[in-house]
């Protein structure tokens, strides 16, 4: 019999989504009869799904226990961790809760889908706001990392405090935002830290992450080394200390900064709503920017990633209001997310066709990660002390050499855990007591369904191997088409003989298989697709269709 899991008087962690892939964070904690979500994240659709936009844990496991679910924190605004909730927050019935800049982000997430109605959102203040939902009492800790308002969660529970990271780093230079301190970060260790559950993403860099502040530096730098050039900088909308840094660096250069791209001028509205980006120089339109002299304009432009329909792609196929030539200069401030390579390379590609020079961060100093490195790493461990670390937010390989490095640095009990997998951080020795089932779901147009379900699946094979569609008639009336099969000149002749292989097929039934529809149907999809598997190497998906004859 399956065990119900309902948390007992013990402190347990399940991930249902970021343990084991970079994205799609949900996590939940369990104490004393009640469940906690931190977070409620999605990625984008992989090519392993063909057809689809949107991935989301499946939260199948908490959907079957809402009346336990007690609320969801938010730890920041960035899609990995709210970008689920216009999907699942409505149904899950609870309240939401958030600081300013990511609530109002998820307010206008909820307007569009016209959910402000349906989901209760709280806003906490940004600077150490606590909230009491029983037994848990959480407090917001501000820590950096590339969107305004990243933050850390202090989790008290009648077992100890909980240190749940979200995505940081350490920067003493910010740009935006005011993080704790090492000072505050080493009261919250001698109080007592039970576990640290922390962001693994760069844990292989021997290197701290890097500050806005070099970051600064080095897009000044660069810029200043194109004058008479039109320079246009690419980077992640939501990063508003870059955004901050590019409007200085605009008026320093005497340059005029105009942006172009949708997400970028709801992140400026958003911050500017906020308390951010208040002394931004005043942005020019397309056609006021391509009026200037080349050397006194400054592009702010989505599309670093690669995306087709982003602004970027667009400048770099000349098919965009905003223009440039051969001698103009990109720089890439941001990082290559794995997966994206082709599509970039693409409008790389594209750029420098046309003679468009372009720079990325292993060039200049003009990108830093929102992410610790190993040095960040292990100042955060000795200011906390933590007794037990649990790695989150990073693939396998990422979170097992967290606990490897945690291990290295002194900390007692690391414990590896993935998706699915039911730890129990106290009472008693830390570790797995067991495992439930956990998989991926997609937004397939405007459904949500299994990544694994027959459709998905179905769309994988067709674009593997194609499909053949036999249609059988009346008598030797039968027709073959094939679509997605590499035969070119030779298709006539493979429709003829996959045609004749038919009729053969059919003609060899004997008894009451000769007029059974089921089996006549089955005798023609083998030979059809036999013949396909003859003359193209390919197992095409192969369906057959009984015509009725007109009199009938």
């Amino acid at each position: 019999m399956k065990k119900d899991y309902t948390p007992e008087d013990e402190l347990l962690f399940l991930a249902l989504g970021g343990s084991g892939e970079i994205g799609m964070n949900l996590n939940l904690y369990g104490c004393r009869g009640k469940w906690l979500m931190v977070d409620l994240g999605m990625s984008f659709g992989a090519a392993e799904y063909p057809g689809t936009e949107l991935m989301f844990p499946d939260p199948d496991f908490i959907e079957d226990r809402l009346d336990d679910l007690i609320g969801i924190v938010l730890t920041h605004a960035h899609e990995d961790h709210i970008g689920a909730i216009p999907y699942f927050a409505a149904d899950f019935g609870v309240p939401l809760y958030a600081t300013p800049f990511t609530a109002d982000l998820i307010l206008r997430k909820l307007e569009e889908a016209g959910l402000v109605d349906a989901v209760e959102l709280n806003v906490i203040p940004d600077d150490h706001g606590s909230i009491k939902l029983d037994p848990f009492t959480i407090t917001y800790i501000p820590l950096a990392h590339s969107i305004a308002e990243g933050n850390a969660l202090l989790i008290e529970t009648p077992f100890g405090h909980v240190f749940h990271t979200g995505d940081w780093k350490l920067d003493d230079e910010p740009q935006i935002g005011t993080p704790a301190t090492e000072a505050e970060l080493t009261d919250i260790g001698n109080e007592g830290v039970l576990a640290l559950v922390c962001d693994s993403t760069n844990v292989f860099n021997d290197a701290t992450s890097g500050s806005e502040g070099e970051v600064y530096r080095g897009l000044l730098e660069e810029v200043s080394l194109h004058r008479g050039k039109r320079v246009l900088v690419t980077t992640f909308a939501s990063n508003v200390a870059r955004l901050q840094t590019l409007g200085a660096i605009a008026e320093q250069s005497e340059r005029r900064l105009c942006v172009a791209g949708r997400s970028l001028d709801r992140i400026i509205e958003v911050a500017q709503d906020n308390g951010y980006l208040e002394d931004l120089a005043e942005l020019v339109d397309f056609d006021t920017a391509m009026g200037l002299p080349r050397g006194e304009v400054l592009i702010l432009a989505t599309g670093g990633q690669g995306e087709p329909r982003a602004a970027l792609a667009r400048i770099a196929e000349d098919n965009h209001p905003l223009q440039l030539v051969s001698g103009d200069v990109v720089l890439f401030s941001s990082r290559q997310i794995p997966g994206n390579e082709l599509a970039i390379g693409r409008v790389q590609n594209m750029l420098a066709e046309r003679g468009i020079t372009m720079v990325t961060d292993r060039q200049s100093e003009i990108h830093v990660s929102g992410h610790p490195g190993r040095p960040d790493l292990k100042a955060l461990y000795g200011w906390l002390r933590p007794d037990i670390l649990v790695p989150v937010h990073g693939e396998i390989r990422h979170m097992q050499e967290q606990a490897r490095f945690g291990k290295s640095c002194g900390i007692e009990h690391n414990v590896f855990q993935k998706n699915g997998d039911i730890v129990r951080l106290a009472p008693g020795a830390p570790g797995k007591i067991g495992e439930i089932h956990t998989g991926r779901l997609v937004l397939d147009g405007d459904i949500i369904v299994p990544a694994d379900g027959d459709a998905v699946t179905m769309r994988r094979r067709l674009a593997r191997d194609g499909i053949l569609i036999v249609v059988l008639g009346q008598r030797d009336d039968v027709r073959v088409e094939g679509i997605g099969l590499p035969l070119d000149e030779d298709y006539p002749a493979f429709v003829a003989e996959a045609r004749a292989d038919v009729l053969a097929a059919i003609g060899k039934l004997r008894g009451p298989e000769r007029k059974s529809e089921d089996a006549i149907a089955e005798a023609a999809r083998l030979a059809a697709r036999r013949c396909a598997q003859r003359w193209s190497g390919k197992k095409p998906q192969t369906r057959v269709i009984l015509a009725k004859s007109a009199e009938a």
